[in-house]
């Protein structure tokens, strides 16, 4: 059975965790495509990698979205 928007466990890539610095993130997962920010208080910079992208507040990870899994309504 599939379920649309949901990917396997060992399917699932390694993506950045909440909380680690962008020094972190640029060690494990090296250079991103693309850097946007920082813009507003507190400062949210974005950094894409190929289908994931990283939103940090300050210098720490605050999220990560899996562009894999995003489901896009109709």
């Amino acid at each position: 059975m599939t379920i649309p928007g949901h990917v396997p466990v060992a399917e699932k890539q390694m993506m950045p965790k909440r909380g680690i610095s962008m020094d972190e993130v640029l060690g494990e997962f090296g250079e991103p495509d693309e850097r946007y920010g920082p813009v507003g208080e507190p400062p949210i910079t974005e950094w894409v990698y190929g289908s994931f992208r990283v939103y940090f507040e300050h210098h720490l990870v605050l999220h990560t979205i899996d562009l894999n899994t995003i489901v896009m309504p109709e």
